[in-house]
């Protein structure tokens, strides 16, 4: 059985998002310990738990210590499993990192998988589901990997009540990939929205985000808006943010989110956003910090060696980086300094079914 210290690095809960979607793909069992134990309330949370469920009912886990606050879990694969899987991961708990954890085993199992989730879509510290379908299931088709994400309701902080659906084509294997240089920008993209709240949000924040592209860069920008009737608004809870993706020559996007807070004028939201993109363009470097912690594993299974630029190095990476060379051994050789670009050379497995 591999043992994961789950306290290393950052001690969060990437290392466990990580160590049983690597289980699962390679049906080996694991054990995890030390479950987020530099956080103020340690051991598992609900979202967590909820990451595991899913994750284990692909390949038929025999799974113990699954209980809120538990610091150590066993997870040990038996059969790989395809069909439809629905879940509700409660309140706002983040639907897209249940997808972090699930969908590695998924885009490789020998039989097609649906999931139906329910939770969380744009919540803080977790990629909204715009960002998923427009720049990360994008970059996992350049891999050669097909998944079709669907929102077909938003759920913010702290009702949740989002439901989303995945559907994932698996592939024999992904091919590895190489880009360090984004190269020259050929349009922009977004969506701008907003839920039991005026409709003018969700025009203000796209207004400003277009108006500060448009300052800085000479390219072609279109950002959509999504906002409901007051009295045909099917959310929960109130919120608004907007997310935007830079595509370039080579086909790569880059992107950028924000959420719209309390007291924070749409205008603020959407020169915010421009302002993270345009921060990550500058570096020069193609894959944007959030987007290559998440294909890691990806790259790491792949049929050859992968090059990538990242437009930022931080914490999170490395303990990802960690993570991925502890179960599956593979080279993994990051150049550059927490807080700068850097270059990530990763040495793929050749794994496939």
């Amino acid at each position: 059985m591999i043992e994961i210290d789950g306290s290393y690095g950052e001690g969060g809960g990437q290392i466990l998002r990580t160590a049983i979607s690597l289980a699962a793909l390679t049906m080996k069992p694991i054990r995890i310990s030390n479950i987020r134990a530099g956080r103020p309330t340690p051991g598992l949370k609900r979202q967590h738990i909820a990451g595991i469920e899913v994750t284990g009912r692909i390949v038929d886990a025999d799974i113990r210590g699954l209980k809120v606050g538990s610091t150590s879990v066993e997870f040990a694969p038996r059969e790989r499993c395809g069909g439809t899987i629905s879940y509700d991961v409660g309140t706002a708990g983040s639907i897209s990192l249940v997808l972090q954890a699930t969908l590695p085993p998924a885009v490789l199992s020998p039989d097609s998988i649906s999931f139906k989730l329910r939770g969380g879509t744009d919540v803080k510290w977790s990629p909204p589901v715009d960002y998923l379908y427009n720049v990360f299931a994008h970059a996992l088709g350049m891999l050669g990997a097909n998944i079709g994400i669907a929102q077909k309701r938003r759920g913010h902080y702290p009702r949740g009540g989002g439901e989303v659906t995945c559907d994932v084509t698996p592939v024999d294997s992904i091919r590895p990939f190489e880009c360090v240089q984004l190269g020259r920008l050929t349009s922009v993209g977004g969506i701008s929205h907003c839920v039991r709240l005026p409709s003018h949000i969700a025009e203000r924040q796209a207004t400003a985000a277009e108006e500060m592209i448009h300052q800085h860069l000479e390219i072609d920008s279109k950002i959509t808006c999504e906002s409901y009737q007051k009295n045909n608004d099917p959310h929960l809870g109130p919120g608004s943010g907007i997310v935007v993706w830079a595509e370039s020559e080579h086909g790569i996007r880059m992107g950028a989110d924000v959420l719209g807070e309390r007291g924070k004028s749409a205008e603020s939201v959407g020169r915010e956003v421009v302002s993270h993109l345009l921060t990550d363009f500058s570096t020069g470097m193609a894959i944007d910090s959030h987007l290559c912690d998440m294909l890691i594993p990806y790259l790491a299974v792949a049929t050859g060696t992968s090059k990538i630029g990242v437009t930022g190095i931080t914490s999170h990476l490395i303990t990802n980086i960690w993570a991925v060379k502890q179960i599956l051994g593979t080279r993994i050789e990051l150049q550059g300094k927490i807080g700068e670009p850097g270059i990530l050379l990763v040495e793929g497995m050749g794994l496939s079914l």
